[in-house]
C-alpha cells in the first residue's frame, strides 16, 4: 500500500466528530481570547467606568434587572480584578486552542486530554444547573456529557500500527 493510499484510509477511519469537535474548541479558544482582550481594556480605570456609564444609560426595558445586576458586579469588581479575569481567560483559551489542535491533528493523546479537561468541567456544570438553573447551562452540560461519552469510546477503539502499514511491515 503506498503512502497516498494509507493516508485516504486513514482519512475514512477518522471519525468526523472528532473535527466537529476541534471546531468547536476552536470557537471557544477564539471567544476566550476576545474576553482576555476586553478584560485586559477594561483594568483602565476610565474604560472600566465608560462601560459601567454605558450600562447604566442603556435603554433595555425587559432586561433592566440583568443590566442593573451586571452594573452592580462590575462595580463590585473594580477594574484590578479584570487582569485575573483576563488570566483566567487566557488559560482556558490554551487548553482548548491544545485540545482543537490535537484532535484536528488526530492525535491520540488530545482524544484523551479532552476527556479529561471536558470531564472536568461537568461537576462545576451540574453544581450551577442545579444552584442557578438555565435552559443553556443544562444544554452546556448534557453537550459536554456527550463529548466525553464519545471521545471515550473513540480513545479506547482499536489502533492500527500506522508504522507497520506505511513502512510495509
Amino acid at each position: 500500500m503506498d503512502h497516498a493510499s494509507a493516508s485516504s484510509a486513514d482519512t475514512e477511519k477518522y471519525p468526523a466528530g472528532l473535527r466537529i469537535i476541534a471546531v468547536y474548541k476552536a470557537v471557544k479558544t477564539i471567544g476566550l481570547i476576545f474576553i482576555a482582550i476586553a478584560a485586559f481594556r477594561l483594568d483602565r480605570e476610565q474604560n472600566f467606568q465608560n462601560l459601567v456609564q454605558w450600562l447604566e444609560h442603556l435603554q433595555l426595558t425587559e432586561s433592566n434587572s440583568i443590566r442593573w445586576s451586571l452594573v452592580h458586579l462590575l462595580e463590585g469588581m473594580g477594574p484590578a480584578k479584570f487582569i485575573a479575569v483576563g488570566i483566567v481567560a487566557l488559560v482556558y483559551a490554551a487548553i482548548f486552542a491544545t485540545e482543537g489542535i490535537g484532535l484536528w491533528m488526530r492525535k491520540h493523546w488530545a482524544e484523551w486530554f479532552t476527556v479529561i479537561a471536558t470531564g472536568s468541567f461537568v461537576p462545576v456544570e451540574l453544581y450551577e444547573c442545579i444552584v442557578r438553573f438555565g435552559w443553556l447551562k443544562l444544554a452546556v452540560m448534557v453537550a459536554n456529557i456527550l463529548i466525553v461519552i464519545y471521545l471515550v469510546r473513540i480513545a479506547l477503539r482499536p489502533r492500527h500500527a500506522s508504522v507497520a502499514t506505511s513502512s510495509g511491515v
